[in-house]
């Protein structure tokens, strides 16, 4: 496969709104020991793409400039020491910035093979999420069979993966969306009962729902005054897992349900994680939760795609979360 010099990418011009972003030339990268260069045919649109472009998100040290957290494509090279893929291998990879390109590296641990059956707008889709629901629902949870779940903002990129991969793997699912459409869409993927927050009381309705005992574990990305809330509707030994605070990031919490009901309020950013720890992830999902997508168990909820020359439009659209299920830019 021949490489050539530069690519085109998309640029953070200056921090500000979606029009700040535009198309831009750069050399293609190397790959660096232990890593691969894919050729991107898809590059997944997240919460974190859009806060980096406002200013709010700094990158990494070491990590690329150009936005974009996931991707999917083909492998034009390979770094040293990377042993079990080949050039011309179809690969959806976790990245730490870089993915809105017409190439990209990835560490090697952090690939995955396209699902059988998956095009590579549908695999793009999936790394952000699925890594993060994995790695806080099952991880850091340590969700158990037989417990039940909560996850804030269903319809989301978050909440599509969330839903469909506790529910695969038997436990019960609540969804809080803010839509009669989008809570409708959430029990389609499998959701037991999704809570329109705008027009009901998400405790109550978790309360009533599970008999008075409450849900066992919470994934939260909205933070502020839901975290006091949340630690209502948890059964006693629940857990909230926070991954983002869209909607503030100060809480108040009465620790005294925290110490006579043993709740634990845990959290976690992903980006900064090593490889080793990513390289993980990936194996437990391929393991786990790849063939459930094989089988059809699982899908890829790709709301709309936009070419990469559009990402100003796909970062509007995020922004107006009018969207259930992911934006995907196309190359």
């Amino acid at each position: 496969m021949t490489i050539p010099e530069t690519m085109r990418v998309v640029e953070i011009t200056q921090p500000g709104g979606p029009e700040v972003l535009r198309i831009g030339t750069r050399p293609v990268p190397r790959p660096q020991q232990g890593e691969l260069l894919v050729k991107v045919a898809a590059a997944g649109v997240n919460r974190p793409d859009t806060m980096q472009r406002a200013g709010n998100y700094p990158v990494p040290p070491g990590a690329s400039d150009i936005p974009g957290l996931e991707l999917a494509g083909s492998i034009a090279a390979i770094g040293e020491g990377v042993a079990r893929w080949r050039v011309g291998d179809n690969v959806t990879a976790l990245v730490q910035g870089g993915g809105y390109a017409e190439y990209c590296t990835a560490p090697a641990p952090q690939c995955l093979p396209i699902p059988k059956g998956m095009i590579p707008v549908e695999a793009a889709s999936l790394p952000e999420t699925f890594f993060t629901v994995w790695s806080n629902v099952f991880d850091r949870a340590a969700i158990k069979p037989g417990e039940s779940f909560l996850v804030q903002g269903g319809s989301s990129g978050i909440g599509v993966a969330a839903i469909q991969i506790v529910k695969a793997f038997g436990h019960k699912v609540f969804a809080t969306a803010g839509s009669a459409e989008k809570c409708e869409a959430c029990v389609k993927l499998g959701a037991d009962r999704a809570i329109n927050y705008k027009t009901e009381d998400f405790v109550a309705a978790v309360k009533e729902a599970t008999g008075g005992k409450g849900v066992d574990v919470v994934l939260d990305m909205v933070g502020g005054d839901y975290i006091d809330r949340e630690l209502k509707c948890l059964a006693d030994d629940g857990r909230i897992v926070i991954i983002a605070f869209l909607g503030g990031s100060k809480a108040t919490l009465y620790l005294s349900d925290i110490l006579r009901r043993r709740l634990t309020v845990t959290g976690s950013a992903l980006r900064p994680r090593s490889v080793e720890f990513k390289g993980a992830i990936a194996r437990n999902l391929r393991e786990k939760v790849w063939p459930l997508i094989e089988a059809g168990r699982i899908k890829a909820v790709v709301y709309k795609t936009f070419p990469l020359a559009e990402a100003a439009k796909a970062h509007e659209l995020m922004e107006s979360s009018r969207h259930i299920g992911k934006i995907v830019l196309t190359v």
